[in-house]
């Protein structure tokens, strides 16, 4: 497998990010971790590997420069900003597509926490380039007016214990025009803690990138 350090233009900022490209890999998985976390997020990277082990590529990258990170330890005022992740997400979707270890791969967003948002609205950007989404114990909800013009399948993953975040994702998927599923993972919280919530996070992730797309006219 090719895995490199890159770095990524994204904006106004140059972003830190892990690229994974397994031989004769079927797609790319970018992930945007969640509030307060970066691309070493400990529970991306376990699902990261499980895609990569069923034939995806993967990018883990950092939303944030160390600046900016350290300002939001201290105030919290980035990791609630939509505009400014999705937009960096979005010029990242447009580096797969320039990088040659990705440009011919078909491109998919997995977000967590408030980086679901970013992914939804980011896909909402990019209608063409971002074939599907999956969201894990995220905020959909704070894409707000991005979810109706999401064209990409959208997978919301939610742990039966997360009560408040589950309903938020209920009304988030009412506000969705493209096919959409909520997996409920049974008993698992916020953090997917619980011994096997975060493999089932993994099976259903690499379950719905694998789908093939739908045909003309479906």
């Amino acid at each position: 497998m090719a895995s490199e350090a890159v770095l990524i233009p994204a904006r106004d900022a140059v972003l830190a990010g892990d690229l994974a490209v397994p031989g004769s890999a079927r797609a790319v998985v970018l992930f945007a971790h969640g509030s307060g976390s970066s691309r070493l997020s400990p529970r991306n990277r376990a699902v990261a590997t499980a895609l990569q082990h069923a034939g995806l590529a993967t990018l883990l990258m950092d939303l944030l420069t160390e600046h900016e990170e350290a300002v939001d330890a201290l105030t919290a005022g980035h990791r609630f900003d939509i505009a400014l992740l999705s937009g960096r997400l979005t010029a990242t979707v447009d580096w797969l597509g320039r990088h040659p270890d990705t440009v011919d791969l078909p491109v998919h967003l997995f977000g967590a926490s408030t980086g679901a948002a970013a992914a939804l609205t980011a896909a909402a950007e990019r209608p063409d380039q971002v074939r599907s989404v999956v969201s894990r114990g995220g905020r959909p909800d704070l894409a707000d007016e991005a979810l109706g013009r999401v064209r990409a399948p959208v997978l919301l993953i939610v742990g039966g214990a997360d009560h408040e975040v589950l309903r938020l994702n209920h009304e988030a998927a009412d506000r969705l025009s493209a096919p959409h599923e909520v997996h409920v993972v049974p008993g698992a919280t916020h953090l997917f803690e619980e011994p096997g919530a975060l493999e089932e996070v993994a099976e259903a992730a690499t379950r719905w990138f694998l789908r093939p797309p739908p045909s003309d006219g479906a």
